[in-house]
């Protein structure tokens, strides 16, 4: 019995620290964005990158997550996609693309560690995002 109270206790013990550490990443960067998305920036930032994600079914301003999910890192993106006001579809397509591309800077850099050459996986992951994305769009 004693085992299994250690285990429930160290159990709680971690889950709320890791609840914390995602909460460091998440809450600022939902709070930034909704900023932005109350300022002209947005609009700047749809105009600009209308096109492109325009390809995958997303709207302009969906390139803050995927560029802060790139950037920094995927729950960064996740709370870049919640302070926006996506529709189910759209969330379901940038969360997949951004499983493909998130955590650039240090992906690319382990990668290159290991002699993988660093243009050669960017290049790769953003195009693999990009073709899920549009086959998304299509499917869904």
């Amino acid at each position: 019995m004693d085992t299994m109270v250690i285990a429930l206790k160290r159990g709680v013990e971690k889950g709320i620290n890791t609840t914390l550490k995602i909460g460091k990443i998440l809450v600022p960067i939902y709070f930034i964005v909704t900023f932005i998305k109350y300022t002209p920036i947005i609009n700047y930032i749809a105009i600009i990158f209308k096109p492109i994600m325009h390809l995958v079914g997303l709207p302009g301003e969906a390139a803050l997550p995927f560029v802060v999910g790139n950037a920094i890192n995927l729950y960064a993106g996740i709370g870049a996609i919640l302070a926006l006001t996506l529709t189910p579809k759209e969330i379901t397509i940038i969360s997949i693309m951004l499983c493909f591309s998130h955590s650039l800077f240090l992906e690319t850099a382990v990668c290159k560690k290991i002699g993988v050459s660093a243009t050669f996986m960017v290049v790769v992951r953003q195009v693999l995002a990009f073709i899920i994305g549009i086959i998304l769009n299509i499917m869904l």
